[in-house]
C-alpha cells in the first residue's frame, strides 16, 4: 500500500509539471506569456530627417511611460518613409510634406505638427516685411542690395543651412529656390545661423520660429508675423506640415496605435513645442 501511495504522488507531481510548462519546457503561465509578448513590442518609424527632434521628444516620452515598448526611427527622408510604410517595412511613415494625390489611394496622412520657419535679420536692419517673391529673389541672387527692398545701401549676405538640413529643404520648397540659392555661408545648426545674423547688420537667414531669440529680428512675411496662431491658421506662409503616414486598410499593431494616439493627442503639444515645432490647432 505504501508503494502504491508513493506511485500516485509521483504521478500527481508529473501532471503538475506538465501543466506549468509547454512542450518545449517553457512556462505557459499567463503572466510569463504576457511578459514575453510585451517585452518584444517595437514601433518602427521611418522617414523625414526634419522630424528627428519631434519624433525624438515624442518617442522618449512615450517609452518613458511604456517601458515594454520601443519606438525606433530611421531617418531616410520623407519619400523613403512613405514608400516604407506602403511596402509594409515600417509601422508609421514620417513626411515633412503633405501626401501627393497618387499616394492617398492606399495611404492616410495625419498632421502631427507644423514647422514654422522664421525669416531673420539683424535687429539694426530697418526692413520689417518681405514677400515670398522677394525672399526667393534675395536667395537666388536676383536682389543683392538692401536698398532694393527698402533697406540701407548695403550688400545682402545670405545665411542658410547645410544641404542636408530639413529646415533648408522646407525653406527652399516654400520660396521656390531649391537648387537656386546662392549662400554666403552654409551653417550646420540653427544656433549658428541665429548667431551669425545677429552679428552682421547686412545678413538675412532662416530658422525655426521657436529657435529665434531677441538677438535677431523676425520679419513679417506678406504682412503676417509668425506666431503660433498664424502658423496654425495658415496665415503665415513659410511653413510646412509634419505628417504621420499610415496604411488606410491595415490596422496598426496595438503598440503602434498607442504611440500614434499619444503623438496626436493634446498630451503631445508641449513636447512638440519643445522640439521647435507648432502643435496643430484642435
Amino acid at each position: 500500500m505504501k508503494k502504491l501511495l508513493l506511485f500516485v504522488a509521483a504521478l500527481m507531481l508529473m501532471a503538475g509539471a506538465l501543466t506549468g510548462c509547454g512542450a518545449d519546457g517553457s512556462s505557459t503561465g499567463k503572466s510569463a506569456g504576457n511578459e514575453k509578448t510585451e517585452g518584444s513590442q517595437t514601433v518602427a518609424a521611418d522617414g523625414s530627417t526634419s522630424m528627428e527632434k519631434v519624433i525624438g521628444f515624442l518617442s522618449e516620452a512615450y517609452m518613458g511611460e511604456h517601458g515594454d515598448i520601443k519606438v525606433t526611427y530611421n531617418p531616410t527622408g520623407s519619400s523613403s518613409g512613405i514608400q516604407a510604410v506602403a511596402e509594409g517595412r515600417c509601422d508609421i511613415g514620417l513626411a515633412s510634406r503633405d501626401l501627393k494625390a497618387e499616394e492617398t489611394a492606399d495611404l492616410q496622412g495625419t498632421i502631427v505638427a507644423i514647422d514654422g520657419i522664421g525669416i531673420i535679420v539683424n535687429p539694426d536692419n530697418p526692413v520689417t516685411d518681405l514677400t515670398i517673391e522677394q525672399i526667393g529673389k534675395i536667395y537666388s541672387g536676383e536682389i543683392t542690395n538692401w536698398k532694393e527692398i527698402g533697406g540701407s545701401d548695403a550688400p545682402i549676405v545670405c545665411i542658410g543651412r547645410e544641404a542636408s538640413s530639413g529646415t533648408r529643404d522646407g525653406f527652399e520648397e516654400v520660396t521656390g529656390t531649391k537648387d537656386k540659392c546662392k549662400y554666403s555661408q552654409e551653417l550646420t545648426s540653427t544656433g549658428d545661423v541665429v548667431q551669425t545674423v545677429s552679428g552682421n547688420p547686412n545678413a538675412i537667414g532662416y530658422a525655426s520660429v521657436a529657435s529665434a531669440n531677441d538677438t535677431v529680428k523676425m520679419v513679417s512675411v506678406e504682412g503676417v508675423k509668425p506666431t503660433t496662431e498664424t502658423i496654425q491658421n495658415g496665415g503665415y506662409k513659410v511653413q510646412r506640415n509634419f505628417v504621420l503616414v499610415t496604411k488606410k486598410d491595415t490596422p496598426l499593431s496595438k503598440a503602434a496605435q498607442g504611440f500614434f494616439d499619444f503623438a496626436t493627442s493634446p498630451q503631445a503639444d508641449s513636447l512638440i513645442t519643445k522640439a521647435g515645432a507648432v502643435p496643430v490647432k484642435r
